[in-house]
């Protein structure tokens, strides 16, 4: 006896999503040329490697950009793509197909270890300068959350911040996601993870032009971050020398020759002993020798 099919896929008013639909049923016709061909071009433009497996994600977010354009099908996109006005949807498609997962104070031991030990180092290290220099990047943004955290810790901890000559750079290869960073507005539910004194200091409430409730980021923190966008594999503008660079959960969008690369320009761009943390899920193991493993994923630059 056959089996019963597998039911529709319903949201809670039982609306079952176009870009849900099995294969067969799909609104637009699309295979694995065309993933072939789409994944091929975003990682020698972006480095990004998406594997097999992701063929369902890159069909369920780039339907809804066909939609936009009013494209027939992902032959016509493909075509797009191959063409003189591809070179304008090349950022579309980087920010369709990138995942924004963030939030304030997130892996909060990298925080901690900021807080209490690069400040105070970087401050040791300058003793009795008049200005005391700190960079810090963030390279890997996203909506933001990361590099507000980290001038909520500078401000938190250096209490005489403002004579310092301290920046956070804070870049994304996702234009969209580096627009919404610099705004530095979040939903009133973003405020869960911040303690609630910084939350109190750092934090603004308002209402946004639908007359919702959000958050805004205190001028404070917005005065020590700078906003650019950025493609990790194509040139840096910046030289450093950075106290601690901050790139979680990148890495494992690039093949191994690209967080090779990538892992290299960081160890240059780092102060000596300065420090580079990672996502929970990735590792120096096999990719670089220049760094010492000190805590879970934070990793201290050796001498060269």
């Amino acid at each position: 006896m056959a089996e019963n099919p597998s039911p529709d896929p319903k949201d809670s008013n039982g609306y079952v999503p176009r870009d849900a639909l099995p294969a067969g049923r799909r609104e637009f016709h699309f295979d694995r040329s065309h993933f072939d061909f789409i994944a091929g071009l975003l990682y020698r433009l972006a480095g990004i490697h998406l594997a097999p497996h992701k063929i369902e994600m890159m069909y369920s977010r780039l339907a809804r950009r066909l939609r936009e354009l009013g494209l027939k099908d992902f032959d016509a996109y493909c075509a797009r793509l191959d063409s003189e006005a591809g070179e304008q949807e090349i950022g579309f498609l980087v920010n369709a197909l990138t995942t924004n997962l963030t939030s304030f104070f997130r892996e909060q031991h990298h925080f901690d270890h900021l807080g209490q030990v690069v400040l105070p180092a970087v401050r040791a290290s300058q003793t009795g300068s008049t200005r005391p220099r700190l960079r810090i990047w963030s390279a890997g943004c996203s909506s933001g959350p990361e590099p507000y955290t980290m001038a909520m810790v500078l401000c938190d901890r250096i209490s005489d911040v403002k004579r310092w000559d301290a920046r956070i750079l804070a870049t994304d290869i996702d234009t969209h996601m580096v627009a919404i960073a610099r705004q530095g507005v979040y939903s009133s539910e973003s405020l869960k993870t911040i303690p609630a004194a910084l939350r109190e200091r750092f934090t603004r409430q308002a209402v946004d032009a639908s007359g919702d409730r959000v958050i805004s980021m205190a001028d404070e923190l917005r005065r020590l971050i700078t906003f650019k966008p950025l493609n990790l594999l194509e040139s840096w503008p910046m030289r450093g020398p950075f106290d601690a660079i901050f790139c979680r959960n990148v890495l494992i969008y690039f093949d191994r020759p690209g967080r090779m690369m990538v892992i290299e320009k960081f160890g240059h761009l780092l102060a000596p002993d300065g420090f580079l943390y990672l996502g929970h899920s990735e590792s120096l193991y096999g990719v670089s020798g220049s760094f010492l493993q000190v805590g879970p994923t934070i990793y201290r630059r050796t001498a060269r």
